[in-house]
């Protein structure tokens, strides 16, 4: 079944190999690094500001992770998850979503139960072949080179929220 684009409502974001390359660099001091890529936050802020709701959930913690994401407004961050289906169903029902409302994108075979259950998933240009039938939409950039934003903007543009966001950067002076 094709999914309907128009209604979603949350984008749920795994973080390791989608919204980064998947590499955890540690200093001799072990302090952790990650890099993001800003095209991919532009396409959440976005997201964000024309009302979609953008979430995280990741089986990992890090401090980065939560800098990054409040650099960008998403409120939902979820780290060292477990059951990410458990996270999920919390999400949903905090917002009186349900799984129609869904896209999800990830990378690795920790993605598969939300992957199975969300309307819309997309998967990056280097994610494991395992996961790959659950995927709606496989992006041609890897994780952490513009997965995310081209998975975003595929979304906006069905909903008719792409256009918007360029004109609104033609208009400024």
């Amino acid at each position: 079944m094709k999914p309907n684009l128009k209604e979603i409502k949350i984008i749920i974001l795994d973080v390791d190999g989608t919204l980064t390359d998947g590499k955890i660099s540690y200093d001799n001091n072990g302090v952790e690094a990650k890099s993001f890529n800003v095209k991919d936050g532009m396409a959440i802020s976005q997201a964000i500001k024309y009302g979609i709701n953008i979430a995280i959930i990741t089986g990992r913690n890090s401090k980065i992770v939560e800098k990054r994401a409040s650099e960008l407004g998403i409120s939902d961050i979820y780290q060292g998850v477990e059951n990410k289906i458990e996270t999920l169903d919390k999400l949903l029902k905090r917002y009186n979503y349900n799984y129609k409302n869904v896209a999800y994108m990830g990378d690795d075979i920790n993605d598969i139960p939300p992957m199975m259950r969300a309307s819309y998933v997309g998967i990056t240009a280097d994610a494991v072949s395992d996961i790959e039938e659950f995927a709606h939409f496989k992006s041609k950039y890897n994780g952490g080179n513009g997965a995310v934003r081209e998975f975003i903007e595929v979304i906006l543009k069905a909903k008719g929220i792409w256009s918007r966001v360029i004109e609104s950067y033609r208009s400024k002076k």
